[in-house]
């Protein structure tokens, strides 16, 4: 009798390996490592090189990447356990609001002891190769270390552990999350922090704030429903009209008010323009058609396209 053919495991593996992927929305993991990109191109050409520099940049990048996994994993875990991923992602009869792939907990493909082991394993992975960062960096502020042990702890509890967006937290929480990723390893790289570089970081956080505002609003009958209490829940519409517009407006403040107060160079604001543009348009498109999913994904393009001038004027402004 001819042996049974063996089945290769390799597409149960890489199948495994997809749905973990989606799990930590694997997309806006990339858009975090962004950061890693303007912390290495706003350094002096001779920095950049460094083999202390390269080694702490990567060491934060390899920990980066498990704390990410853990804050987009255990905030899923949270959404099936009290129901808001469902009420936000699925309507009546089961009928599909939301792309489904992005939650693999709703879809089945895996349980919550097994995303929420998973998330716990990338937050210690995370913490331990930040620790070892820190320990071989170029220098140790005490401000840096401090942002650092924050990020660490505090990232992970927007909706898990202290569930900090169920507190009214979680835009703040996002905000000084988004910019420490900036601010963290610029600071144990160089052990300064100079205003240019304070004034990017601000700005890849009102990236993914504003993404996270307006996401807010689309989901604001199931956060509601299970106490979450964002914004968009806790005020009117016309309030969180009110408080997007502000937001823009913010943004848009960091990017001139540091020009005008002489604290940054002109040139700055010339190469952000695109920004500026993408951001007006976001808002008032929303105003007009109240569209929030279609406002997120014009965030989403506005976010990259901030990365990205931020790059273009780093090179240009420090050399390469």
């Amino acid at each position: 009798m001819a042996a049974t053919p063996q089945v290769s495991p390799a597409p149960t593996v890489f199948r495994r390996f997809g749905v973990y992927a989606r799990l930590v929305k694997f997309q806006f993991v990339i858009d975090f490592l962004l950061a890693l990109a303007i912390v290495w191109t706003a350094m002096a050409p001779e920095t950049r090189l460094s083999g202390p520099v390269l080694l702490t940049v990567a060491l934060f990048a390899v920990g980066k990447v498990g704390v990410l996994s853990a804050v987009m994993t255990l905030d899923d875990v949270t959404g099936i356990r009290d129901g808001s991923d469902s009420a936000n992602y699925l309507g009546e009869g089961g009928t599909e609001l939301r792309p489904l792939k992005r939650k693999p907990l709703l879809t089945g493909d895996l349980t919550v002891e097994q995303a929420e082991r998973f998330g716990l394993l990338g937050l210690a992975w995370g913490a331990v190769w930040w620790l070892v960062a820190i320990v071989r960096a170029p220098h140790t502020p005490l401000w840096a270390v401090v942002v650092t042990v924050l990020l660490l702890s505090l990232s992970v509890q927007y909706s898990w552990g202290l569930k900090l967006s169920y507190l009214g937290l979680g835009e703040a929480l996002l905000l000084f999350s988004a910019s420490a990723f900036v601010l963290s390893p610029y600071g144990i790289t160089t052990g300064h922090l100079p205003a240019l570089v304070l004034v990017e970081a601000l700005l890849f956080g009102f990236g993914q704030l504003m993404i996270a505002g307006y996401s807010n609003t689309k989901d604001i009958s199931g956060d509601a429903a299970v106490g979450r209490r964002t914004v968009a829940v806790l005020t009117s519409e016309r309030g969180n009209r009110l408080f997007l517009g502000g937001l823009t407006a913010v943004n848009l403040l960091v990017v001139v008010g540091p020009a005008v107060a002489g604290w940054i160079t002109w040139w700055f604001v010339v190469a952000l323009l695109p920004l500026i543009v993408l951001r007006l348009h976001q808002y008032a498109g929303f105003l007009r058609t109240g569209h929030a999913l279609l406002a997120r994904s014009r965030g989403v393009v506005a976010f990259r396209v901030t990365v990205a001038c931020i790059l273009v004027f780093n090179v240009v402004h420090f050399g390469f």
